[in-house]
């Protein structure tokens, strides 16, 4: 399967706006988590966070990932969502729903994505466990 497609499999939880903001609060902890292990500042929100947000969010309610250089986010049945739509840096960009077809499809871009599955599909499954998704 190829990384950006839609894996039926984890397709088990509804995207509402109850799930929305139990998945943005917490990506947003295991954001401030991952700093911490950094040595880093703790975050306020979840700026640069969005290759892990929007696999995160793909991998829990589906639907395809897509952006920029600068952006990505996901689309669920046609709807942009984006789960640092608020957050500082995209509040920043003139256009941050720009689809870049080539850029996206680069094999920088797809190893940068491939990397940060293992610490996503952790927080995968201490997420479905917290909310008891099947």
């Amino acid at each position: 399967m190829r990384l950006f497609e839609i894996d039926k499999s984890w397709l088990s939880t509804e995207l509402t706006p109850e799930n929305f903001t139990r998945a943005k609060a917490f990506v947003l902890q295991k954001w401030k988590e991952r700093a911490i292990e950094r040595g880093s500042k703790e975050p306020v929100d979840l700026s640069y966070s969005c290759k892990f947000g929007t696999l995160f969010m793909k991998k829990v309610f589906g639907g395809i990932v897509k952006g920029n250089y600068d952006h990505q986010y996901n689309v669920i049945d046609g709807k942009i969502i984006d789960l640092s739509h608020d957050s500082a840096d995209v509040l920043k960009l003139a256009d941050p729903y720009h689809h870049h077809k080539k850029f996206f499809g680069s094999k920088d871009h797809r190893d940068s994505m491939e990397s940060c599955l293992p610490r996503v599909e952790q927080w995968v499954e201490e997420f479905t466990e917290a909310y008891k998704v099947p």
